[in-house]
């Protein structure tokens, strides 16, 4: 059984962006330019933010944060976008949500240029790569990809079982799992709410990539020996003997299940990590083309 080490993997890959930006450079080029847009003070996007300006200075981005009160009207956001989207010194830039109920979050998805949507979210992203073309690849499940390759896990003619159908993780990552690429070519069941077989069909899967947010879901009598297991669960709960009252639970059984697998991702250190890499190599896409 191999644990994979996301973090690890994330650390060398933004080396590797790091090297090529710090060419750029000496090339006499400026280096990638990410901007953030932040309205309100939630405490889980404050955090996702201040990772994201970490790692552009780990790779030798530029990046900006824009801030604004949650009382932001709809129009004054939108305003700030296409004024991002009119300047060609920014790259990319993203929109941390969630938004406050009051701004529709589909309406300013929508409102960012496809070529600085680095989030991959955009309509037109979505569409490019469920049929393969060159596209900014949604950031979590590009990360997925990306472990899987870099550990050699095989892919091709094995049955992929995901669990969860949100556009973030679920969709899109049944579509690069689907396609004719490597890793790729699976055979790809998506599973939801009203699956009623969910547990057999796990069964007979050789890779689960479980993104439910629903803490422990997948447990050992749901997975077969051998299998490889992507947990995307991230969810906060309740524990009385860590300092800050709780712990960071997966949507899998990590102790009775990692046994039985051959590759497993822990929760925290598995996919978040390769989350915000996939941003910053989506970031460097976006200056390559904006020469």
């Amino acid at each position: 059984m191999t644990i994979i080490d996301g973090k690890h993997t994330a650390e060398k890959i933004k080396d590797e962006i790091a090297a090529e930006v710090a060419a750029m450079v000496a090339a006499g080029e400026r280096p990638p330019h990410l901007a953030a847009i932040l309205v309100g003070h939630d405490g889980g996007s404050e955090t996702y933010v201040s990772n994201k300006v970490t790692a552009c200075e780990h790779c030798g981005f530029q990046s900006s944060l824009l801030r604004f009160d949650d009382d932001i009207t709809e129009q004054q956001l939108i305003a700030e976008i296409e004024r991002l989207n009119n300047d060609p010194g920014v790259d990319g830039f993203i929109v941390q949500l969630p938004l406050p109920r009051h701004i529709d979050e589909q309406k300013v998805t929508e409102a960012i240029a496809p070529g600085k949507d680095v989030d991959g979210f955009h309509p037109v992203n979505v569409g490019k790569l469920s049929i393969g073309l060159p596209c900014f690849k949604s950031a979590t499940p590009s990360g997925i990809i990306d472990l899987l390759d870099r550990y050699g896990i095989p892919t091709a003619g094995k049955h992929a079982v995901v669990l969860g159908r949100s556009n973030i993780v679920g969709k899109p990552i049944a579509s690069l799992l689907v396609q004719k690429a490597q890793p790729g070519n699976c055979t790809v069941t998506v599973c939801h709410s009203a699956t009623p077989n969910i547990k057999e069909l796990c069964l007979q899967a050789d890779i689960i990539v479980a993104a439910l947010g629903q803490p422990g879901f997948v447990t050992a009598d749901m997975v077969k020996p051998g299998a490889t297991v992507i947990d995307v669960g991230t969810t906060r709960v309740p524990d009385s003997s860590r300092k800050s009252g709780y712990r960071l639970s997966g949507d899998v059984d990590f102790d009775n299940v990692a046994p039985k697998c051959s590759f497993i991702t822990p929760v925290p250190g598995g996919v978040g990590p390769m989350t915000i890499c996939s941003l910053m190599k989506n970031t460097l896409l976006a200056r390559k083309r904006s020469h």
